[in-house]
């Protein structure tokens, strides 16, 4: 498995375009996360079976957000994508989420290049408000069963605060 933080760059953000590897498939239960200094996949534990991922999971190389971790994505697609896979992605919002190691911000985003949807799905707007909820509630509960009231969604934001973000991000991976 190569080391994703040398071999892939963040992406061109400033165009919508992000380069994202996939940790966790959507419907999972596995808390799968990449280790930066082994530069390898790692099972950090299994969540309750009522907590299954609504999203495929994944990160953004050469980034650090706040809670010391790559800056997380949710990649949205109908099927769920396997650990290890990348992928250029079209930045379509972001997910302000907050837990108990502090700011822990999810970059939303679409393949760059899906057929099936025409690329259709070019913002928040244009996914389904339930798709929405259902993140939503994952996120302020998932922790629940380990760290009640930890895990809290701040709302959701648009491409230009991902982009804020990100960029915010790659300078705190460069330090």
């Amino acid at each position: 498995m190569p080391d994703f933080n040398k071999v892939l760059e963040p992406g061109d953000y400033q165009q919508g375009l992000v380069n994202t590897v996939v940790e966790i498939p959507k419907g999972s239960t596995n808390k799968i996360e990449w280790d930066r200094e082994r530069a390898a996949f790692v099972l950090d534990r299994v969540e309750p079976s009522i907590f299954p991922k609504p999203a495929n999971y994944g990160f953004i190389p050469q980034t650090l957000d706040e809670d010391g971790d790559e800056l997380d994505s949710l990649i949205v697609t109908k099927n769920a994508l396997e650990t290890g896979v990348w992928l250029e992605a079209r930045i379509i919002g972001i997910l302000n989420f907050q837990d108990e190691k502090g700011m822990d911000h999810k970059i939303v985003v679409v393949p760059a290049d899906d057929r099936n949807s025409g690329d259709a799905i070019k913002t928040l707007d244009d996914l389904p408000k339930r798709w929405k909820e259902k993140v939503e509630h994952h996120f302020n509960h998932y922790k629940d069963l380990y760290v009640p009231g930890k895990a809290k969604v701040l709302g959701w934001g648009n491409v230009e605060e991902a982009k804020k973000i990100i960029a915010e991000c790659i300078e705190r991976a460069k330090t």
